[in-house]
Order: structure tokens, then sequence, then C-alpha cells
């Protein structure tokens, strides 16, 4: 048996249902965790908000992996210098770790892992990251999949994978933090408030969501007021819990339940389409730059430096946007119908370029990773496959009022509104004079007229659409 092996994590941050871990664990006498935050040219640098979280997860892996007398060193810089650094270090004979999809970070493996060999290296990766690989699920026709419902039903009739215990505790290890290289900007200070982070909270979190939150989550995840989603994509982005703990736990809800059963299918139907944009990502060359349905390169976006800057600022003038983007700002998150209205008044009212509201996503979100980022921005640009149409165009007035009927969701993060009467927390320039002056409110001053006219701006909309 060989002595001592190499563990490389990058988005699987956990201790349980980890693969490529549990395969050295089993086999080798001594066992070192690497995790680099690499500089390859090649690769996307991870948003402000994504460090922030990483710091802190990095953190919270590194006790759990001294607890179970598991090594583990954190470093920067191109993956190849520190890997083989380290194995030359840590006089290992081996080197594991779990497939991850995107195109660069596949070259980059492949590289690694010819080198390995070269080397006289024991080398192999896993399957730890998505329920199905992409490369494991196709059309009748052999081809990769472009429509989500025909994927979606692939999916449900292959086998999952069981989840896989945590290793077995050896002797304890002194546990080091990791250094403040990894403190993101002190702007993202704020989010500490809103999260807890680490394996151990992922797991604590989806019990809670299974137990508490399930039953209302089908109709509840349409009403941000109720803030009733999972709140595990940011755990999954870094993979502290993994999709296939998350897809068996929920079943065995299902199981036992007959009457959840149709609630736990929803919820599994979003977990799926991760695993589409996942699929997506492993097929196309850029997802997060080029337009997946090609005509959609020909569309003329605005330059429009000021529209720009009050909808990330959340000044737009339509107060569930604008509660959205500050949302967005103070917790690293928004919820998702939220998401689809401050996307498409970016895209559609206000004709920027769906990679701009992309990347200012990718910067200020917590579960901010390369596949659902992208993806989801291209569904509602209309660019992405089996996207939502251009022509479909969200009223963020009219949303509002059906989705946050009661104002409480504009309320918590636009204060300025909070004393406007239900009938015109959502369109403040229609409330008369003096409900305005008793609510404190005075338009172009303390809360800004809205930068658009929807009507307008949607006939603009759909003419720059038309030919293409």
């Amino acid at each position: 048996m060989t002595d001592k092996a190499l563990v490389w994590l990058r988005n699987d941050l956990r201790l349980h249902d980890n693969p490529a871990l549990h395969h050295a664990a089993s086999k080798f006498d001594e066992v070192t965790v690497l995790y680099v935050e690499e500089t390859d040219p090649t690769l996307r640098p991870m948003g402000a908000a994504s460090r922030w979280w990483l710091h802190h997860s990095l953190n919270a892996l590194g006790r759990d992996l001294a607890a179970h007398g598991l090594g583990f060193v954190v470093l920067k810089d191109t993956a190849a210098a520190e890997m083989f650094a380290t194995i030359r270090a840590e006089q290992a004979d081996a080197v594991f770790w779990n497939r991850r999809y995107g195109p660069s970070a596949r070259e980059i493996d492949a590289a690694i892992a010819g080198r390995a060999k070269v080397e006289g290296l024991e080398c192999r990766d896993f399957p730890g990251s998505v329920l199905v690989e992409p490369f494991n699920i196709a059309t009748g026709t052999g081809k990769p999949y472009s429509v989500f419902g025909p994927y979606r039903k692939s999916l449900a009739a292959l086998p999952i994978a069981e989840p896989l215990p945590a290793p077995l505790k050896r002797e304890a290890k002194q546990f080091t933090p990791v250094g403040a290289d990894y403190v993101a900007p002190k702007w993202s200070e704020k989010l500490v408030r809103h999260w807890r982070i680490g394996e151990t909270a992922a797991r604590e979190r989806l019990r809670e969501f299974l137990d508490v939150d399930l039953a209302t989550y089908p109709r509840g995840r349409d009403f941000p007021g109720l803030d009733a989603t999972s709140h595990l994509a940011p755990h999954l982005r870094f993979g502290e819990i993994s999709p296939r703990q998350i897809w068996h736990a929920a079943q065995a809800v299902g199981a036992h339940d007959h009457a959840a059963s149709a609630t736990v299918e929803k919820f599994l139907s979003e977990l799926s389409w991760r695993d589409f944009n996942y699929h997506q990502l492993y097929y196309r060359p850029d997802i997060a730059n080029k337009p997946m349905v090609p005509k959609f390169a020909g569309l003329q976006w605005r330059q429009a430096d000021g529209d720009l800057k009050a909808w990330q600022q959340g000044r737009t003038g339509f107060p569930i946007v604008d509660a959205g983007m500050r949302e967005l700002w103070a917790r690293g998150f928004m919820q998702n119908r939220v998401r689809m209205l401050t996307a498409s008044l970016l895209t559609k009212n206000l004709l920027i370029d769906w990679r701009i509201g992309e990347r200012w996503f990718w910067d200020c979100l917590c579960c901010a990773d390369e596949a659902n980022n992208p993806g989801n921005w291209q569904w509602v640009a209309g660019s992405g496959l089996d996207a939502s149409p251009f022509f479909r165009i969200f009223n963020p007035v009219t949303q509002g009022e059906r989705f946050d009927g009661e104002g409480d969701y504009v309320r918590r993060w636009v204060p300025e509104l909070a004393k406007l009467p239900d009938a015109f927390v959502h369109e403040p320039g229609a409330a008369p004079a003096e409900v305005l002056r008793a609510a404190g409110v005075v338009l172009g001053e303390t809360y800004p007229w809205p930068i658009c006219d929807l009507k307008a701006t949607r006939v603009r909309a759909l003419e720059a659409a038309r030919g293409l």
C-alpha cells in the first residue's frame, strides 16, 4: 500500500460525499488536502462576495480536516506550480480530485494529470459536483440536450449515486487558520450577518429546509417577502454540500410522506436545472461571454452608464427591482423571482447587455458559479438554450403587486417607501400628493422617479430584436 496521497479540492469543500477524499482516506496512510486559489489566466477570477465566502469556508473546512487527522495546505499560484511543489514537499505518491466541467478548468486538469502520470504518480479523478455528469446523459440521437424538459425526464430516470460517508477519524491535527490573503474587500464584511458558512451549516440548513420550509416551497418561492427558498445555493457553489446529498435527502422525505411527493418533485426540478446549466457549460466554449443562441450576437445594446448605475444601486424607481438590488448588495443573495425581474429590466427595458449584469451578479452573489450565473442570465435575456423568449418582458409594477401584494419585501429593503399604503408601494408615482406627503415620500428626492417608461421601452426592445 502506498503511504501518502494528495487530494486537490476546488468546489468541493466538504468531508461527506467527497469521492476523491473518500478514496484517498480509505487507501492511504497519510492524506493531505490541498486548496489552490488559482491564478491561471484562462480561469475566471472569483467575485468579491465569493472570495469572502471562500475565506470562511476554507477555515471551516480546515477545522473539520484537522479534527479528522487530515493535513490541509492552502496556497495561491497557478494550479500546476502549487500542485507539484506540494507533491514534492509532502512526498506524495498519488493525487486525486473531483472533476470540474468548464472548458479552461478541464484543460488545466488534463495537463496536470498528464504530467502526474509521466512523473510516475497515481492520478485519478472522480464525479462529485453534479447529479449526472454531462457526458453521461444525452438525447436519443446521442447529442447534448438543449431543452430542459427532456433533460429533466432523462435525469430522473438515471440512478443517482448514494452519498459517501466522511472519512474515518484519525489522530487529530493542529488547525492553522487560513491567512488574510483570502479576505475579500471590506464592503463584503456586512454579509456575515446573514450567513452561516461551512459543511456543518450546509447540512443543518438542508435539514431545516426539509423539515420546516419544504411544505411551502412550490408557492412560497415566488413570493420574495416569504423568504421561502432553500438558501442552499452558496453551499452548493462551494461544495459544502453535494447535489447527491440534497437529492437523496429530499427523496427520503417524499418516500416517507406521500403528500409531500409533489413538493419534493418541484424542489428536485430546480436542483436538476443546476445540472442542466452545467450541461450547457460543458459543451460550449464560453457561456459567460458568448450567447448560446448565435443570432443574439447581432443584438444592438445601449451604452447607458447612468441607467446602469441606477440599476446597480437600487435607484431605478421600480420598487421591487430596487429592493432586489439592495438585497443583493446587503446579503450577497437575491430571491429567485426578483432575479428575473431585475435582469429583465436591465436587458429589455434598459436594453443593456446581459453580460454587464452577469458580471455585477458575479461580483455580488455569494452563490455565483461559472455555470448557473451566466446560464440564468442568458435564460432571461433570451439567448440561452430553452430560454425565456425575448418578447417575454416582465412588468415590475404588476409583478410586484402580484407577488408582493402587501409590500413586505419592498418595505424591508426600500425603507423610504415603508409608510406608503399597499396600493401604491409598487408604484409610488401613482399615489396622490397627500398620500406621498403622509408617507414622507418626495419623488425625485427621497425616492427616484422611474428611469424609463415601461411601455415605450418594451416596444423599443421588441424592435431591437426584430429580424434576429
